[in-house]
């Protein structure tokens, strides 16, 4: 797929670490064949993660990201340390740069460590090959950003390791076959962005064309006359999480119905994990701590859904009178055992890797995490019949 066909979530994320001065910039930079980020003789030059969506072969569409050394210093130094290992959370294959000069330091075997904990294939880039010999093995390799040295053979060995990375799942066409037809309901209402669909909309789109199906798109007052118009019973209905609860009376029983944020927690994270998140909406008191994070960063308008809609939802479904805090883009807390309940959105913005972080975090520090779609289908009282399509993960709810 070309640089406009794949949006960065879908891309392969690779993130250079490694010490300052060791030549991460400068390594990026030979990678990339651009002056992706400064370079300079003075440590720290790199002060928050640089990242690039485009197009690198042999790999095909990526996200590069340049992190802070992590052996910063000082309070700010502090802060740039917790922003590189932030995007350890993002990164699908990671490129340590090491000196050869000065070789594996302590802080370079403690991320080598932290690379297997997460599961994040790597690699070893030994810099400045020009000035020193280095080790090579099947996960090292001895290069120069000055001269060129090795930096095709370095791409070569992180397009090896993308092989290993790339997702097959699909949004929806999994559930199809050739000839189907899928309603997709879409209100145009104050939070539709004006002239286009969002991302989650246009991928599922695509995702139903691939497939050699028909999708017919839809708002919300428009569908009983739509699904009357249709000469063959849709293979399934798919709705904005928001009109669930109008939506669901107007499709027939025998109609399968799920919503984009759903199908999202499938594709991104782990369906079952949000699902069983759901039942903690049943249980909160006053004064517990709900934390609302969205992946994307957006203008909120005055009736926004994260930060309006669904505190008033859930405190009508609870009862109670909940504390709420928010967070959006990057921002996610690393231990968020202060919170009751963490209600997440579809997640169209974050890759896989990201997302299924974020459900981990949850997990390990055992608070219930769920997203919004399944949120919402919960407090309608019709998550059962959102996710029939999922046998495996309907056996949560019997």
């Amino acid at each position: 797929m070309g640089l406009n066909d794949t949006v960065s979530a879908e891309r392969v994320h690779i993130a250079f670490f490694g010490m300052r001065n060791a030549g991460k910039s400068s390594l990026v930079n030979a990678v990339t064949g651009q002056e992706l980020s400064v370079v300079s003789d003075i440590k720290g030059t790199t002060t928050d993660p640089v990242r690039k969506a485009m197009e690198l072969l042999p790999l095909g569409p990526v996200v590069i990201i340049d992190t802070p050394g992590i052996d910063d210093e000082g309070e700010l130094g502090e802060l740039r340390i917790r922003k590189a290992k932030q995007a350890l959370s993002q990164t699908d294959i990671a490129v340590l740069v090491v000196d050869s000069q000065r070789g594996m330091s302590d802080k370079d075997t403690s991320l080598v460590e932290e690379f297997r904990s997460r599961n994040i294939p790597y690699i070893i880039a030994y810099n400045k090959s020009d000035l020193s010999d280095a080790p090579e093995s099947a996960n090292a390799i001895s290069v120069s950003a000055k001269d060129g040295t090795n930096i095709n053979a370095l791409k070569e060995k992180i397009a090896s390791l993308s092989k290993n990375v790339k997702s097959e799942k699909r949004i929806v066409g999994d559930l199809l076959d050739e000839g189907d037809i899928v309603v997709l309901v879409i209100p145009i209402d104050e939070s539709a962005p004006k002239g286009r669909l969002i991302l989650p909309q246009q991928q599922t789109i695509r995702d139903i064309l691939d497939s050699g199906c028909t999708a017919i798109c839809c708002r919300d007052n428009e569908l009983t006359q739509t699904l009357s118009s249709l000469a063959k019973k849709p293979k399934l209905v798919i709705t904005d999480s928001q009109a669930f609860g109008r939506v669901s009376k107007d499709v027939p029983e025998d109609i399968p119905l799920t919503s984009f944020s759903i199908l999202f927690a499938r594709y991104k994270g782990e369906l079952s994990e949000l699902v069983k998140g759901a039942a903690a909406l049943s249980s909160i008191k006053d004064r517990d701590k709900i934390l609302i994070a969205e992946g994307c960063t957006h203008h909120r308008q005055c009736n926004d859904i994260g930060t309006v809609k669904m505190p008033d939802w859930i405190r009508k479904f609870s009862g109670a009178d909940p504390e709420f805090s928010f967070t959006s883009g990057t921002e996610f807390p690393d231990n968020p055992e202060e919170y009751s309940v963490i209600v997440h959105c579809g997640g169209c913005m974050l890759n896989e890797k990201e997302m299924k972080s974020r459900i981990k975090r949850a997990g390990d520090s055992g608070i219930p995490i769920v997203n919004y779609g399944i949120a919402i289908a919960q407090m309608n009282g019709i998550l059962k019949r959102s996710i029939e399509l999922f046998p495996d993960v309907l056996k949560i709810l019997e």
